[in-house]
């Protein structure tokens, strides 16, 4: 099997279990959704270290967090991808994951214009149309639906500065990873403390305290660790076999599995505003990725070139 195969193969998993993830987060419905985040983050963290411990990486990780700089910047990111894994869980819970599937498809277009902004990268005529429909088809579902899509914008702002945080952490994916669980796990363990033990409840005032008290979802809860790390590890992997252009197209297979299980697996409701502003986001996203293949087959004729 060759270097591509094996590539394409790992980034359409990973694709898939995020595309699919939805439906094992709608399995832990009854439970509150700062519970199932604790729980991930600690399943994450077990699974994460038990790997860098196992490849003798470790000391790697405690570079990583002993410097104050990259402390903060793994912190940040934390807090980041904290914010995101529990506005994800949440819309599941509450019935809008057609909402989080937009997020997902806006998030590329979203850190596009972070990299002008902040790193001052070229964007370039075809980019900038992706962009603008994208930023129309957010004002259309606003206008049309009475309120802004909340969701699809913290998903795609908190990954777009989660992306932006990466470029500064020294330290490969799983690395930084294991580092921003392991400044959440202290967190996490306090608030499971107090579910178990005070009956602390989250934003929805549910409590539920699940683990322990019923196999199928100290199972599932468990598994969360894996379901978060798995993905990461072969996009990881994808990566490094494939260009980058190649691996941000194939990421869409996610928020268009997202939307597929929302609209036909949930029932959720496609308004006229949706089929209005998804359109929209859809040519975005062809126009996006028509322009990174461009650049790309440049890069590549003038590497040969020199």
């Amino acid at each position: 099997m060759s270097e591509t195969t094996k590539g394409l193969l790992a980034i359409v998993s990973a694709t898939m279990i995020w595309g699919l993830s939805p439906m094992f987060y709608k399995q832990l419905a009854e439970v509150p959704p700062l519970e199932v985040l604790a729980h991930r983050t600690l399943w994450s963290l077990l699974f994460f270290g038990a790997l860098m411990a196992g490849q003798g990486r470790l000391g790697e990780l405690r570079a990583l967090l002993s410097a104050r700089r990259s402390a903060f910047l793994v912190g940040f990111a934390a807090l980041m991808i904290s914010t995101n894994w529990f506005i994800f869980i949440l819309s599941i819970q509450i019935g809008r994951a057609l909402e989080a599937s937009l997020g997902y498809y806006i998030f590329p277009l979203v850190a596009v214009l972070f990299g002008a902004l902040v790193f001052g990268e070229r964007l370039s005529a075809a980019r900038g149309v992706a962009i603008a429909l994208a930023v129309a088809a957010v004002i259309t579902l606003t206008a049309g639906l009475g309120a802004a899509p909340w969701i699809s914008l913290v998903l795609a702002t908190t990954f777009g500065l989660y992306g932006l945080l990466k470029k500064y952490i020294a330290a490969g994916p799983v690395a930084s990873v294991t580092g921003e669980v392991a400044l959440l796990a202290p967190l996490a363990a306090v608030w499971l403390w107090g579910v178990h033990t005070q009956g602390w409840t989250g934003v929805t005032g549910r409590h539920l305290a699940a683990f322990g008290t019923d196999l199928k979802l100290s199972l599932l809860l468990a598994l969360s660790g894996l379901i978060t790390a798995l993905p990461l590890i072969l996009f990881s992997r994808a990566a490094r076999l494939l260009p980058m252009g190649t691996v941000g197209i194939m990421q869409y297979i996610n928020p268009t599995l997202q939307f597929l299980v929302a609209s036909l697996v949930f029932g959720e409701v496609v308004t006229r505003w949706h089929w209005v502003a998804l359109p929209m986001i859809w040519l975005a996203v062809l126009i996006y990725s028509v322009d990174t293949l461009r650049q790309e087959r440049m890069a590549r004729r003038r590497s040969r070139a020199s």
